[in-house]
């Protein structure tokens, strides 16, 4: 089973998706939509095979569709980083494109301080 985190991007964008789906279609079909996603990351914990590449889009990053959005993360052995989600009628070669440096600082971060809990914990 792989381990999986999320950075403090893909914490707002959950934020903002559940803000966003509230606004358009309430608190019942936002927490339906959270469920789903949050659904897909115990798949992804079990089945880290799960995750795509998708070299059209970058060659750095791992994808997996949930509904209307992408998760974008980097697979580190057993470990999964979702790095931000992103909405599907978006230009995600663009968006991704954008934000490829910065994400990369943010999983190599989480991925130090995960390490460092674990050196904790032994």
């Amino acid at each position: 089973m792989a381990t999986l985190a999320l950075t403090r991007r893909a914490l707002r964008d959950l934020e903002e998706i559940e803000k966003y789906s509230i606004e358009q279609w309430g608190k019942r079909t936002a927490n339906e939509y959270l469920k789903s996603i949050e659904h897909a990351l115990d798949r992804l914990r079990t089945n880290p095979d799960l995750l795509k590449s998708n070299d059209d889009i970058s060659d750095r990053f791992k994808f997996y569709r949930v509904k209307q959005h992408f998760l974008i993360c980097i697979r580190r052995k057993l470990r999964i980083y979702v790095l931000a989600l992103r909405h599907g009628a978006m230009d995600l070669p663009g968006r991704v494109a954008d934000l490829e440096p910065t994400l990369i600082n943010e999983a190599e971060i989480l991925h130090q301080a995960v390490l460092k809990q674990l050196g904790k914990r032994r």
